[in-house]
């Protein structure tokens, strides 16, 4: 076991006397991932997106969500913990004190999740095979080996377990070498015992799901869902195949567990049905569905899912008490084309859009009438979010320009519309970069937003749709907002390590920073 070193620096103080108003893709997540509530669902097609003659769908491609930012800080209600992966450390940052410890964990750490009820951080480290698990408060850190050659990590909702595999669309410089590599072992790390699991999943896994009990685990590949019983006693896996392809297996885009853990139904691409899971029978069927599904959801409550089909212009609605009972299917306009659908957090409408179709418009689907309408955008869609609130619509538009006039003032320049969902009313907002993140204040009242290269948090007002630009002291890397707060944290770029905290509900200075903390984590080696 390691124990941390405190040391002092020097906090900068910036006020927003200074900040002004600007006038001027799936790239960030929803939240912590993808379509939840409070964040943005970007979307960007697949590589060969457009190849109508390779592509099994309607040759758009595909919709898929994706993350690409790394290295994203782990968060408590008090605490950012920054993973600082050159130095072999981590830095704990205490809010509002602004206190700054480091402490040793193992090599190379690329990965640091934290616990909901706040207790711990866990890095996961590349370079030494293992994962740290970090006391939240005392920084006591225990070491626990995994398998060679993993490089990824995904943490249970109660904290409990942590499962690590190795993503090949996630590989990173500096992991160490074992002369040979198997991209089906995953280990699973019982976070309370220190005690680590061993076990083999089907070919190339590419995500990990948890029930909302944390009792069970999927782990998807193309070829099978590894179902995972998660007891202290020693998990327990069952390889469920999910294709009869044995050669050249479609690609298992999506999966949804439903909150019992009974089901978990796929979403292949390219194929006109899904297949739904049986985990406690460990029986596989197809489902019925529409032309070429590009997305699925659950509903809010998790009792529906929704499935979006692209091809054929519907939306089919599952009951997850019965997925094998008939589904309801509702009509999109006629040559909507969207793909993808996000709902409101009282699942009283649903918003639907595309990325890929160059259409400068979006349909909102209103559950109680299932009519769904077609509006128009300044730009075609990059990505789409919902107010915490469910008041209002983020529309992030990408600097394609589909379908728009060129003499638009939003032609070659990206774009962030803002919509009242009670009268649809919008403010469309130039941009001069092209946004990167964003995140919502836990009182559902402010957004941010951060842009590649450009030193500004963006600040939206989701009642008045009204927005403000804080000035950075550099540019930022990544951004996110302390649980259960208003309180903003901005990554940026600093040799020696940045990070500023903004608080929405400070009106004299709400921005402070600190800058150096690498430094003095190295001073302290």
């Amino acid at each position: 076991m390691f124990w941390p070193v405190v040391f002092a620096f020097s906090v900068v103080l910036l006020g927003c006397s200074d900040s002004r108003t600007s006038s001027g893709e799936e790239m960030f997540g929803f939240s912590d991932s993808d379509d939840s509530y409070g964040g943005v669902s970007m979307e960007e097609p697949s590589p060969d997106s457009g190849d109508s003659e390779n592509d099994p769908d309607d040759g758009l491609g595909s919709e898929d969500e994706s993350n690409f930012l790394g290295l994203r800080p782990g968060t408590t209600n008090e605490y950012v913990f920054v993973v600082n992966t050159d130095r072999d450390t981590v830095t704990r940052i205490a809010v509002p004190s602004l206190e700054v410890i480091t402490t040793v964990v193992g090599t190379r750490p690329s990965v640091v999740l934290t616990a909901s009820d706040h207790s711990t951080a866990v890095t996961f480290n590349v370079g030494s095979d293992d994962v740290s698990i970090i006391d939240a408060h005392t920084l006591e850190v225990t070491n626990v080996s995994v398998r060679p050659n993993l490089n990824q990590m995904a943490m249970s909702p109660d904290g409990r377990w942590v499962i690590c595999y190795h993503d090949v669309d996630s590989e990173v410089d500096g992991a160490s070498g074992s002369g040979s590599i198997s991209y089906n072992e995953i280990s699973i790390v019982d976070l309370e015992t220190f005690s680590t699991y061993e076990t083999v999943v089907g070919a190339f896994p590419h995500d990990v799901q948890f029930t909302d009990d944390s009792a069970n685990a999927v782990v998807i590949s193309d070829d099978y869902l590894a179902a995972i019983t998660l007891d202290e006693s020693g998990p327990e896996t069952l390889r469920i195949p999910i294709t009869d392809e044995t050669i050249d297996p479609p690609e298992a885009e999506e999966v949804l567990l439903d909150p019992e853990g009974q089901y978990a139904i796929v979403r292949q691409y390219g194929v006109d049905s899904l297949v739904l899971v049986d985990l406690v029978t460990e029986v596989t069927e197809l489902l019925d569905v529409g032309d070429n599904p590009t997305d699925m959801d659950l509903s809010p409550d998790g009792s529906e899912a929704f499935v979006v089909a692209r091809g054929s212009a519907e939306i089919w609605i599952y009951d997850m008490l019965d997925p094998t009972a008939s589904a309801d299917v509702i009509a999109m306009p006629e040559g909507s084309v969207f793909g993808s659908l996000l709902m409101s957090p009282d699942d009283t409408q649903g918003l639907l859009y595309s990325t890929v179709s160059g259409m400068a418009r979006y349909g909102v689907w209103d559950r109680s009438t299932d009519e769904v309408t077609t509006r128009s955008l300044v730009k075609p869609v990059s990505g789409v979010g919902v107010s915490p609130l469910g008041n209002t619509a983020l529309v992030f538009h990408s600097l394609s320009n589909g379908d728009i006039d060129v003499s638009s003032p939003f032609y070659n320049h990206y774009g962030l519309t803002l919509i009242d969902l009670s009268d649809f009313f919008a403010n469309p907002i130039q941009l001069a970069a092209e946004p990167t993140a964003h995140a919502s204040a836990a009182d559902g009242g402010t957004g941010y937003f951060i842009m590649e290269g450009e030193p500004y948090l963006g600040v939206l007002d989701y009642d008045t749709l009204i927005h403000d630009m804080q000035p950075l002291p550099s540019d930022p890397v990544y951004l996110g907002v302390l649980p259960d707060t208003n309180l903003a944290y901005i990554s940026q770029v600093h040799e020696l390590g940045r990070i500023s905290f903004y608080d929405s509900d400070d009106s004299v200075s709400p921005l402070q920073t600190v800058t150096g903390f690498e430094l003095n984590s190295a001073i302290e080696e």
